[in-house]
């Protein structure tokens, strides 16, 4: 691909991730398709570990797809040889720490025969999808993507090779220690300072400013814990992935954005931020502790984020809620549904409803009509649609489903 300006690298590094995609591939438009869809957003959160890389790609279909790219990892010798070259060149260590990947590190890496960058034919992707392709385009689309991450932090490829950034900082800080005391003679001893002088009132400085608010909400790359019991990683990355966007929330504008929100409430909300909800096997695990949580089934929680979808926090009241709305729209309703030669439709408090048929429109308090749907002859309403503030529109776009 030449054009990277909207996925793919921009730095030197992230452009030899996607070099060893290319090479990967003998199929130009499968690496088109995916560098579409990684520029269009259908890329969902990256979850980063050692040795692969994992999210959800939205493709055609409704269900989106678990996709994810392997890589070898390390082993503790080349890690060793790696560090010991990076600790003994104050450049490396500089570059390291400003979180740069200059061409003389990766060079000098591959002195010591540490490979940090992917040749081509190292990247392994897997998809479940059913496009056979080697890769196909959701596993193009998220090396794509993967190099925008690259650009920002390129101890993500680290990661993936092996160590977590804390890792191998706190492991060049101590050979740093180390050579520096074989380089330089021991300082002599530091003198004492009595008690009472160090315990002698005085006036501190003042506390500096906060930092600024980042633009945007920072997005976790560590590896989870994989041990037996432990919460999965795809519902933690959900969760840590959420706190960051509410605390940023607060930071900007100093209001919780979903301090008013009930507990279940929350939960759909949750649940609906999820691409393909109720679809993947990690999905179906998180609907499930959700809603044994709230005493309710992961039906009752499908049904709750479809009414999210539709429309927020409004969408959900519609749902749960029955009410008796006042005189004016809704009394207008039936006959401008007649006029419209639309099927009639019985009225009960918020709600119009032909069982037989199966259709119903909903009032909210926002005073926009909620298509449902139901198999005719049952009273197993679900959302469907979006709501509109004319009702002939709203069931006109229901029977047009």
């Amino acid at each position: 691909m030449s054009d990277r300006d909207s996925a793919g690298g921009s730095s030197w590094w992230g452009n030899a991730w996607v070099q060893a995609l290319e090479a990967l591939s003998l199929d130009a438009a499968r690496l088109a398709r995916g560098h579409a869809y990684a520029s269009g957003g259908n890329v969902g959160a990256i979850s980063v570990a050692p040795g692969r890389i994992i999210t959800y790609v939205r493709g055609s279909r409704p269900r989106p797809y678990r996709t994810e790219i392997r890589l070898r990892t390390l082993s503790d010798d080349d890690w060793d040889r790696f560090l010991a070259m990076a600790a003994a060149d104050p450049a490396h260590m500089a570059a390291l720490l400003d979180k740069d990947m200059p061409h003389s590190l990766v060079d000098s890496a591959a002195e010591v025969g540490v490979d940090l960058l992917p040749a081509p034919g190292d990247l392994v992707p897997s998809c479940s999808c059913p496009d056979r392709g080697h890769p196909c385009k959701h596993a193009a689309a998220l090396c794509y993507e993967t190099a925008r991450l690259l650009d920002a932090d390129p101890f993500v490829l680290l990661l993936v090779r092996g160590r977590t950034e804390r890792e191998l900082l706190d492991d060049l800080a101590r050979r740093n220690a180390a050579h520096s005391a074989r380089e330089k003679p021991a300082p002599p001893p530091f003198p004492g300072v009595p008690a009472t002088t160090a315990l002698t009132p005085r006036t501190l400085p003042p506390l500096p400013g906060p930092l600024p608010v980042p633009p945007q909400p920072g997005h976790a790359s560590g590896a989870y814990p994989g041990t037996r019991g432990a919460p999965d990683p795809l519902s933690l990355d959900l969760l840590v992935t959420d706190a960051a966007a509410r605390a940023h929330t607060l930071l900007t504008t100093g209001a919780d954005p979903i301090a008013t929100l009930t507990p279940w409430q929350d939960a759909v909300r949750l649940a609906a931020g999820q691409p393909g909800s109720g679809l993947t096997a990690a999905t179906r695990k998180l609907y499930a502790t959700l809603a044994s949580a709230h005493d309710r089934g992961p039906t009752d929680l499908a049904r709750a984020v479809a009414a999210w979808q539709q429309g927020g926090l409004t969408g959900l009241s519609v749902l749960e809620t029955p009410w008796d709305p006042p005189a004016g729209p809704f009394d207008r309703a039936r006959p401008a549904l007649a006029a419209a030669d639309l099927p009639r439709l019985r009225p009960h408090r918020n709600r119009l409803s032909d069982a037989e048929r199966g259709i119903q429109l909903r009032l909210g308090h926002d005073d926009r009509w909620y298509p449902y749907e139901s198999d005719p002859g049952t009273d197993d309403w679900w959302p469907t649609g979006t709501p509109d503030a004319d009702p002939v529109g709203a069931l006109t776009a229901l029977l047009d489903i």
